[in-house]
């Protein structure tokens, strides 16, 4: 369902059977303050929109990464109150890369029931253009769940299947290229003077310490970087003036006398 604007304007019922879990749970997150109130409808019927919906994408993530309720409530607090639906799913996919993989194979009606709506088959060939789900040998499809709720949310946007492909391609040959240089670094610069000095207990605990909170630093670390970046090629492309070139004095027309 969906009010005049287009923002989906769930039930509690609703935004539990989309999210995943019980009605229970979302008036607890409620009380507790992990959920903003809904908006009160006609019949003071409360309405959640797909704010509320990221948002317990995200707590759910949280609590699967193993954070109790009190870490999870001081997560939120730390967040800019204006974040978008997309800014959540990017919090989410960055809670959920520091796990291992979360992929599973689902059906085709499992897929719908998770994703809370109908999918079309380009939808479908969207998701895995994007990368949020492959297809099997066995004709079922391998979802990372992660990634689920933001493609879900890029369906709408208009941007053209090759054009996703393509931007797939450069993404992937980028991080490539920076997980082979980090992995390098790593190697030269913290692994072999490790090796060095293995039998220093301290250093060995470092070390573990260290690989156990890397991967979470470093891919922050990236989508900082890369969202700063990317903002700052969009603002150069897009909010740069558009300047008509004026003709030479050579090119200009000479007037002609009768």
């Amino acid at each position: 369902m969906a009010d005049g604007n287009g923002e989906p304007a769930l039930t509690v019922d609703e935004l539990a059977a989309r999210a995943g879990v019980t009605v229970r749970t979302i008036r607890f997150y409620g009380t507790r303050g992990l959920l903003p109130p809904p908006e009160i409808g006609p019949r003071r019927v409360g309405r959640y929109g797909s704010g509320h919906l990221s948002r317990l994408a995200l707590i759910e993530e949280l609590q699967r990464q193993g954070m109790t309720l009190a870490a999870i409530e001081r997560y939120l607090e730390q967040l800019p109150e204006d974040l978008s639906d997309r800014d959540l799913a990017i919090h989410r996919a960055l809670v959920a890369s520091w796990a291992p993989e979360s992929a599973e194979e689902v059906t085709r009606e499992e897929l719908e029931r998770k994703a809370g709506r109908e999918l079309r088959e380009a939808d479908v060939d969207r998701l895995a253009a994007m990368g949020v789900l492959d297809r099997t040998s066995r004709g079922e499809l391998r979802l990372d769940c992660s990634l689920l709720r933001l493609g879900l949310e890029l369906l709408d946007v208009p941007i053209a299947h090759e054009t996703i492909l393509a931007s797939r391609t450069v993404l992937l040959e980028h991080a490539r290229a920076a997980a082979e240089e980090l992995s390098r670094l790593f190697r030269d610069e913290v692994w072999g003077p490790y090796r060095e000095r293995e039998g220093d207990g301290d250093h060995l605990a470092a070390m573990k310490s260290l690989s156990a909170h890397m991967q979470p630093m470093v891919v922050q670390a990236l989508v900082t970087a890369f969202q700063r970046s990317l903002r700052e090629e969009l603002r150069a492309a897009f909010e740069a003036p558009t300047r008509t070139p004026t003709p030479s004095r050579s090119s200009r027309p000479s007037a002609r006398t009768s």
